[in-house]
């Protein structure tokens, strides 16, 4: 997202119809499988697990990526989607998250567990506001389009 600081890891999401077959592809062009098969359940929201389904790979090799593979009409690909745009059109909301988001890094450091702990609640208010912007301007998932 521009201007949003981050770590300097390239982090997509790729939207798929089904994750057979992937695996074998994406490890020989150097992804490393991850068995992170789920995202993390929005507070007050009530999903069937599926819902937050998906897969993980990552490169370590420059440039370091992080791929998010999740499944097209589902809930979790839905939300990174309008998350995304939610912060592109509300630049005092994207400037808090990244301010949120540096001041975590400074305190948990290389914590992965306490950093998640703290940052997925932090994402939980993003997604009501998000939710709230989308209801209030009839915004789409639309088609998914390389780039987005």
């Amino acid at each position: 997202m521009p201007d949003l600081p981050a770590k300097p890891i390239i982090d997509v999401q790729v939207t798929v119809r089904s994750f057979d077959g992937l695996q074998r592809p994406l490890v020989a062009a150097g992804f490393r499988w991850r068995e992170i098969r789920t995202d993390h359940p929005p507070a007050g929201r009530d999903l069937n697990p599926t819902e937050l389904e998906k897969r993980f790979v990552q490169r370590t090799t420059s440039p370091s990526a992080n791929v998010h593979l999740r499944l097209e009409g589902r809930y979790n690909q839905r939300y990174a989607l309008l998350c995304r745009d939610y912060l592109r059109t509300h630049p005092a909301a994207a400037q808090a998250y990244a301010s949120a988001k540096l001041g975590l890094a400074r305190i948990v450091e290389d914590d992965v567990a306490a950093y998640y702990a703290v940052k997925d609640p932090i994402f939980d208010l993003i997604v009501a506001a998000a939710e709230d912007w989308a209801a209030a301007s009839a915004w789409d998932v639309g088609e998914p389009t390389a780039g987005g």
